[in-house]
């Protein structure tokens, strides 16, 4: 992973904000820009280069591995041990996670600060926001890798049970999702990207089910709505089969959303507003008298997190840029009978999306 080169482009907008330090505490931000796994660990990214990445004794070894060539400083106490250091080489204004960071947080960071000050000039704190997250929205091509990697895995793990009959009726949704979810970690995913939907009959109409004993019967939607995670990337794919013959309401609305989703994701492209893009999609449910059955947005960016930036739907903001990796899964709910959801992992490119997930989106009859 490219982590030098993410921390240089954090450190350019520390310099633009006219910051002498940041001092990231995200655990996810730091392995953004370190590559560290570890429960405790923060980063102290300086303006002029001289990094220093904090954590605890229990991680000197694994810090030596994964942060070689970032100074190491071990301290039980990381944030505070930091900023003491951030005082010390002379940083007059250190930026700092707001999002992160608790009221109690702050107030003993800014103490921190003060003591180690010993009345002279206490560093300025000023919030970066989501400097690291707005940095992490755009992929690199390690990263595009790992996604490609995460999405194969679920590909895979979805064809191995249809392909052995494991999608039955009889069959509880618990007993499918444990099994998705044990043939995922089989094919090398670290873990589940989050807990998987399992939905069948009228529970497909609920767009976050949770499994439980309900059985899959014939003639019933099944919806799946899973993902795996591979070096620390999630994909995320739904797929919508039909268990037996398909009733034609079935089928109507299965082509309605895959005619939907196929719109959202021909309106991926670089500098397209996110709201227009949820738009592309939503308008071809709502001109077939669905609109208030499509409740949710139509994707979101996924990374290191399943849910990330940027967020497409109707309350969005912004343009997608080249190397983002988004979701367009749109969904029509029909309470009591049933729900249809199809959804992909895609990246952002300056021609076509490049598509990640690649199970077929042909309604499946089983």
């Amino acid at each position: 992973m490219r982590y030098g080169e993410r921390r240089e482009r954090l450190r350019a907008t520390a310099t633009e904000r006219g910051l002498d330090a940041v001092l990231v505490t995200d655990l996810l931000n730091v392995r953004y820009l370190t590559g560290f796994t570890g429960s405790n660990g923060a980063l102290l990214l300086r303006a002029d280069g001289a990094d220093v990445f904090g954590t605890d004794g229990r991680y000197t070894t694994q810090a030596g591995t994964q942060v070689p060539d970032v100074e190491l400083l071990v301290d039980r106490g990381t944030v505070a041990a930091l900023a003491r250091e951030a005082v010390r080489r002379g940083a007059g204004r250190i930026g700092y996670e707001s999002h992160h960071v608790t009221v109690d947080g702050l107030r003993a960071l800014e103490s921190v600060l003060a003591d180690a000050a010993a009345g002279g000039t206490v560093p300025e704190l000023t919030s970066v926001r989501r400097a690291v997250e707005v940095l992490r929205a755009v992929k690199d091509d390690d990263e595009v890798d790992a996604l490609r990697r995460a999405c194969a895995v679920a590909d895979a793990a979805l064809a191995e049970l249809a392909s052995e009959g494991a999608l039955r009726p009889g069959r509880t949704e618990l007993q499918v999702g444990r099994e998705l979810d044990a043939r995922m970690l089989a094919l090398g995913a670290e873990a589940p990207s989050f807990e998987t939907i399992v939905a069948t009959g009228a529970n497909s109409a609920i767009p976050h089910h949770r499994p439980d004993a309900t059985e899959l019967r014939g003639g019933d939607l099944l919806k799946l709505d899973f993902g795996a995670t591979v070096d620390g990337y999630h994909s995320d794919m739904t797929r919508t089969v039909v268990l037996g013959e398909a009733a034609d309401w079935q089928r109507e609305v299965y082509e309605l959303v895959a005619t939907a989703q196929a719109a959202g994701r021909a309106a991926l492209a670089v500098g397209a507003d996110v709201v227009a893009v949820d738009a592309a999609a939503r308008d071809v449910i709502a001109a077939a008298g669905h609109a208030e059955h499509f409740t949710h947005g139509l994707g979101h960016g996924v990374g290191l997190e399943i849910h990330e930036a940027p967020g497409i739907g109707q309350l969005g903001a912004g343009r997608l840029a080249a190397g983002m990796a988004v979701t367009v899964e749109p969904g029509v709910y029909l309470p009591g009978h049933g729900g249809v959801r199809i959804e992909d992992t895609l990246i952002v490119t300056d021609d076509e999306p490049e598509l990640l997930t690649l199970t077929s989106k042909e309604l499946l009859v089983l």
